[in-house]
């Protein structure tokens, strides 16, 4: 299996690991048929872990290379991470200021003013946090194709294995307070993995963005990882605290930023 994985075109390795990641969400997803409900400091608890992978992988899989790329470049090291991260934020402020979204725990909407349900609203702001993730993959694995001699196939296989990892509990969280809602099982384990679809989609097109434009990579690298702490900052880290479950949350943000670490300096 990892030898055919190891043959693909970064592309379709890009693929596959987008793949990964939503089918990991829907294994989180699929808890909602074992259980009508889940221990709420367990959830922020998983939630803070979530918020402390995508820091760290935005620092450790992202920003490091981009800064790496461009000294390799002989560009300033700074200027295309500070540019990208700039991007990156500015993109998914503009997404969450104009489309109608719903973050897990909150009672009102954000963005337009819209007549879509709940269910519809909570997708979508899933979805748009899932966007940065798969974009994180498809320039890691594009990075590879590139010939960028600081990009390695590790590297890229850790940052796959961290956005996994905290996708389980973004299935969950999605799926559980659903069924809460009235949802049927189905239904709610449907509309948990649909926000993940995005993935695999925004994987293809980082890797094949970067291998078609290779001066754009460092920047692509810094995009990705504005719009991940944007998301963690707008969305994840509310998310986990909004039941008052402050503790829970925290330490879940620190060990979740410890095993990020750990996976990207471990597999480099």
């Amino acid at each position: 299996m990892i030898e055919f994985f190891l043959g693909q075109h970064p592309v379709v390795q890009a693929f596959i690991a987008g793949c990964f990641t939503w089918t990991v969400t829907a294994l989180g997803a699929s808890l909602v048929f074992l259980t009508r409900g889940f221990n709420q400091r367990l959830l922020d608890g998983m939630m803070g872990f979530a918020a402390g992978v995508m820091i760290a992988a935005s620092f450790w899989s992202l920003l490091i290379p981009a800064i790496t790329m461009a000294e390799e470049a002989g560009a300033l090291p700074w200027f295309p991470a500070a540019v990208g991260f700039a991007a990156g934020w500015l993109f998914l402020w503009a997404l969450h200021l104009g489309i109608p979204h719903l973050h897990i725990g909150f009672s009102e909407a954000e963005g337009p003013k819209s007549s879509l349900q709940r269910t519809t609203l909570l997708v979508i702001a899933i979805t748009l946090h899932n966007i940065p993730e798969g974009l994180a993959i498809g320039v890691a694995f594009g990075a590879i194709a590139a010939g960028i001699s600081s990009a390695a196939l590790a590297g890229a296989i850790a940052l796959t294995i961290g956005i996994g990892i905290q996708n389980f509990p973004e299935g969950l969280s999605i799926s559980i307070p659903l069924r809460r809602e009235g949802i049927s099982r189905p239904r709610s384990f449907w509309y948990g993995q649909l926000s993940a679809v995005v993935e695999p989609v925004a994987a293809i097109a980082g890797a094949a963005a970067v291998i078609i434009a290779r001066p754009v990579l460092p920047y692509a690298l810094a995009f990705a990882a504005g719009a991940m702490v944007f998301v963690v900052i707008e969305e994840v880290i509310p998310e986990s605290q909004v039941h008052g479950n402050e503790g829970q949350a925290i330490t879940g943000f620190l060990v979740g930023f410890i095993v990020m670490m750990i996976l990207d300096v471990g597999l480099a």
